[in-house]
């Protein structure tokens, strides 16, 4: 394999963990929140909203709540 071959894979190996470090890291700060807050959107909350989405209503999320 030459390093043209290679050099592709590494960028999006480096690129994908680079995501998935930024998802943790915002999954982290969220659930810190939610610690210091219980402000939070009930599952139930959050599929009504998506489902209005996908019927292409433009609505604004639900309001977080204790």
């Amino acid at each position: 394999m030459t390093a043209a071959a290679v050099r592709p894979a590494i960028t999006q190996y480096v690129d994908r963990e680079e995501k998935r470090e930024a998802f943790r890291q915002d999954s982290l700060k969220a659930w810190e929140s939610f610690r210091a807050t219980g402000l939070h959107v009930s599952a139930d909350e959050a599929d009504s909203w998506m489902a209005q989405l996908e019927h292409g209503q433009d609505v604004e999320p639900p309001e977080c709540h204790d």
